[in-house]
């Protein structure tokens, strides 16, 4: 299996150098890499909260870029979507042969959970439908944070062993799309979870589809006109349904959730066909 792996924080952040090494297994937590190839293609700089914007008016500037002595990939100057579009597209195929293409793509780990109406907003899942879209299972994993010190590499092997569950029967389906939480997991302060921390429980539950709740702060530039800061948390919910992700991950469980890319409303077909029928 060779997976190509993603993420919207930009190829040098935490979150995918940990996810990185989890998944080749370089700490030996696990019964050796999760694949023969992990190869990331990622922005260049971060891209949190793009969504599924792409790029076609100015051009994708793609260089090599060494991470650590482990970590050899390619940084994208463009947007989350962008990278798996070019990667899948152009990148793959330079690299490993015409007309091949990742069995998996993998996306994060997002440094801020993506649960919950966050998950339009976020490049993390945008990367992994994109991946969906185009035919390649995907998986997108993020990482809530608390008030304390996230514990990258605890939650990244909690998020390896998750993504052997969801892959332990076989690969999803070509335009499978599945969203990974993994709950607070601290190094120090708030709740500790430390490297030998038990993997807390897994649940398969539907995203809440309640609005946040946005504040603005108006503000004046010095000439005299108005402007608006957003000073919102954006993991504030109007309301949160019971047996959604948002609770599950509050109750400190890892939440997985099947995504689809189709947005039609079906249940309204019929309504507006009869409405327009002549």
């Amino acid at each position: 299996m060779r997976v190509l792996l993603t993420n919207d924080d930009g190829i040098r952040a935490p979150g995918i150098r940990a996810l990185f090494e989890s998944l080749i297994d370089i700490r030996g937590n696990h019964e050796g890499p999760i694949a023969e190839t992990v190869w990331p293609v990622a922005p260049l700089t971060v891209q949190s909260a793009t969504s599924h914007g792409v790029t076609f008016h100015t051009p994708l500037m793609v260089t090599d870029e060494r991470v650590t002595d482990t970590m050899i990939g390619l940084a994208v100057d463009g947007r989350p979507a962008d990278c798996v579009k070019l990667a899948i597209t152009s990148l793959w195929p330079e690299r490993f042969g015409d007309a091949s293409r990742p069995d998996l793509v993998i996306s994060g780990m997002n440094a801020g959970a993506n649960v919950g109406i966050n998950v339009i907003y976020s490049g993390t899942v945008a990367a992994a439908i994109e991946a969906a879209f185009l035919g390649v299972p995907s998986i997108a994993v993020s990482l809530h944070i608390g008030s304390g010190k996230p514990d990258f590499a605890c939650a990244a092997d909690w998020a390896r062993r998750a993504i052997d569950r969801v892959i332990l029967g076989g690969l999803p389906a070509p335009h499978a799309c599945i969203n990974i939480n993994i709950p607070v997991c601290e190094s120090d302060g708030g709740q500790s979870a430390g490297g030998g921390a038990d993997m807390p429980e897994m649940v398969v539950c539907p995203m809440n589809a309640h609005g946040l709740v946005d504040a603005y702060e108006k503000r004046l530039s010095p000439g005299g006109d108005a402007y608006y800061w957003a000073t919102g948390s954006g993991f504030e919910f109007r309301s949160a349904d019971p047996g959604t992700d948002v609770p599950a991950l509050f109750e400190r469980k890892i939440t997985v959730t099947p995504l689809a890319y189709d947005l039609t409303a079906y249940r309204q077909l019929d309504f507006w066909r009869d409405r327009l029928s002549d």
